[in-house]
């Protein structure tokens, strides 16, 4: 028995060997694997860990604020909530989607393309799916934490501009970030930030935008807040002064009024902006949390073109101001004697076509002065062929038309002075002489802004010192470009001027006791009076009317440039008049005896009171820190290209 037990119940010891190294083995794996878990990887599963414990609210900051010259407060902040939703479980988040949808009233379409956008973003940080929460959406998210944990408050400071777009313009808003904008921005942006889209907020986004910080805190099973672990402070944006003055910028608004069309005042001496209005102008704070499709596309669409900054942007015959630019190259080049009279009965005929006069009655023989001071068409027409388009595209381009001006702003077009070398290359074509004659008024194929002609007339008044634009208050001097202008011709041209703007001269509307004002008007017309009165539809060639002016006549301090657009009014009727409450304000300020109350719109520049905050803040909501949430991308309509004309100007 023992010897059957001995020889068939042993095993072989090879198998004994086998399995004694099969359990090592396994043993060493299973040692191994503790090791790499709890040594190596204890990192990622205490992270892992603490996730579901622990958990980043963001903590936004504020965008600075924006004062104007006196340190007035322009642009400022609110406080507001927006909804956050934590995607560390995606599964969770996906299950929850239809329910989140209905609770807080969001498309579940919207949602899933905010979660798409933010795929690249690590799962522990969270998004912004509605940017104003309201006392409803507060509601649902407390009452629902248990099964809803990944929603979460978080306190914002809301953009806060004034109201009715008052220097809408030249501010600009804020928007949330577009695809581009993340793509470009080396993983500096993340979806729902917020960012300058236009003006001052775009062109100053990297000062005005402060440094987010972070909230830690500890929560239970149903996602509850039981503990807040620490916490870094953000960063509020730097604050930037404006130049802008808002009791000037109060009486711009008012002169403009429901007018389509622009002003803007600077100082020539500095290049600094001291008001700055473009009509119509969308609200800003329409803006500020995330504005509909609807009404973006309205404003799109729009044929006032709302979106269109027209100080910078609307490239426009300048008519008669144009005067200017060629009484400086009659004076200057001596290409054409200073003596030469020109008869103007009303209308002349030139290159075998008959051009009018703004005045039918005619200005009788007139010389430089004169032609200047009754803007007499007849005159700048033979001028026109007489100095040659070159001749007048170098005086125009040396005193800063047909090119940018550098205005810290986002946006600025070139406008146009045409050449021969510029037909040449646009159009394959020579340039014609009877083109001269268009030209010679102001209008053909020359295209100018608002900010163009106020630094062209704030050169010529101080003696060819071009001054760059600029609104960002700074102790530096501002660029400036430089072409020689003699003194006998700035004294010529400011007292012909000044007879505009006096007692009897085609300006006179715009004229203020004691400020020695000096300007010129201008309408352009987009077809001819002939032609006008045969159009289909009159309304579609309405008047382009300009006011550019400068007060003291010598030194001057401040120089306007107004464009009323769409009127049936001349530029003496519609433009000019709209100059008096600006500079008038300017100088009873500088006197000292400036009433904010004779300024019907000065409370405009007051800003709104804080809105009621529309959701009550849930329980160990931080102080207020952060951003408004977006808005579409911009797609801003461009300006229309502007109509050719032969017609009279004044």
């Amino acid at each position: 028995m023992s010897l059957w037990f001995g020889s068939d119940t042993k095993l072989p010891q090879t198998r004994l060997a086998v399995i004694s190294y099969v359990i090592v083995g396994l043993t060493l794996l299973l040692l191994i694997g503790f090791w790499k878990i709890q040594i190596i990887d204890s990192t990622h599963y205490q992270e892992a860990a603490d996730r579901n414990r622990i958990r980043i609210i963001p903590v936004l900051a504020p965008r600075g604020k924006m004062l104007d010259r006196e340190e007035r407060i322009i642009v400022d902040n609110y406080p507001s909530f927006s909804v956050l939703l934590l995607r560390d479980d995606m599964a969770q988040v996906t299950r929850a989607l239809p329910q989140i949808s209905e609770g807080l009233g969001l498309g579940k379409d919207d949602i899933q393309q905010q979660l798409d956008a933010a795929k690249w973003l690590a799962k522990y940080e969270p998004i912004i799916i509605k940017p104003e929460a309201t006392q409803a959406d507060v509601a649902f998210i407390e009452s629902h934490r248990p099964d809803l944990p990944m929603l979460e408050m978080v306190m914002v400071h809301r953009r806060r501009y004034p109201p009715n777009g008052f220097l809408a313009g030249a501010i600009g808003y804020v928007g949330e970030v577009s695809e581009a904008d993340i793509e470009h921005s080396e993983d500096t942006y993340r979806p729902g930030d917020m960012v300058g889209k236009t003006g001052l907020e775009k062109q100053y986004n990297e000062v005005l935008q402060g440094t987010d910080g972070q909230r830690r805190i500890q929560v239970d099973s149903h996602g509850r807040e039981t503990a807040r672990l620490d916490e870094v402070e953000p960063i509020a944006g730097k604050n930037i002064q404006l130049t802008i003055d808002v009791d000037l910028q109060a009486a711009a608004e008012e002169s403009l009024g429901a007018r389509k069309g622009a002003i803007v005042a600077l100082d020539p001496r500095s290049g600094e902006i001291l008001a700055y209005a473009s009509h119509p102008a969308p609200d800003p704070n329409k803006f500020a949390v995330r504005i509909s499709k609807e009404e973006w596309q309205r404003l799109n669409s729009d044929p006032d073109l709302p979106l269109l900054n027209r100080v910078i942007q609307a490239q426009l015959a300048p008519g008669s101001v144009f005067k200017v630019v060629m009484s400086t190259a009659i004076l200057e080049s001596k290409a054409v004697p200073e003596s030469t009279t020109i008869f103007c009965p009303g209308q002349t005929t030139l290159m075998g076509r008959v051009w009018h006069c703004w005045d039918p009655k005619g200005h009788g023989t007139v010389d430089l002065e004169r032609a200047l001071v009754k803007s007499c068409d007849v005159y700048f027409y033979n001028m026109g062929i007489r100095l040659g388009i070159d001749r007048m595209s170098y005086y125009a381009t040396q005193m800063g038309l047909g090119s940018k001006t550098g205005i810290d702003l986002p946006g600025e077009e070139p406008g146009l002075m045409p050449s021969q070398e510029w037909k040449e290359r646009r159009f394959h074509q020579p340039w014609y002489p009877g083109e001269n004659i268009s030209v010679g008024v102001g209008q053909g194929a020359i295209q100018t802004t608002p900010i163009q002609l106020a630094r062209m007339m704030g050169g010529l008044a101080t003696g060819g010192v071009f001054k760059q634009p600029h609104l960002l208050k700074s102790s530096d001097p501002a660029p400036e470009m430089r072409f020689a202008i003699s003194p006998e011709t700035v004294e010529k041209l400011t007292s012909y001027m000044e007879e505009v703007v006096n007692p009897g001269g085609t300006a006179n509307a715009a004229f203020v006791p004691g400020a020695d004002l000096a300007g010129k008007t201008g309408t352009a017309q987009t077809i001819s009076e002939q032609g006008l009165q045969k159009a289909a539809n009159r309304n579609e060639h309405k008047y382009k009317t300009w006011f550019v002016g400068f007060a003291p006549r010598k030194n001057p301090e401040i120089v306007i440039a107004i464009l009323v657009e769409d009127t049936w009014e001349h530029s003496s009727e519609a433009a000019a008049p709209l100059a008096k409450g600006v500079i008038k304000t300017y100088f009873d300020k500088k006197a000292g005896n400036f009433h904010p109350a004779s300024v019907a719109m000065n409370n405009v520049a007051q800003l709104p009171a804080i809105p009621q905050n529309p959701a009550t803040p849930p329980a160990g909501t931080p102080k207020p820190a952060g951003q408004p949430a977006g808005m579409p991308e911009q797609k801003q309509q461009a300006p229309a290209p502007a109509k050719r004309s032969n017609s009279t100007t004044h």
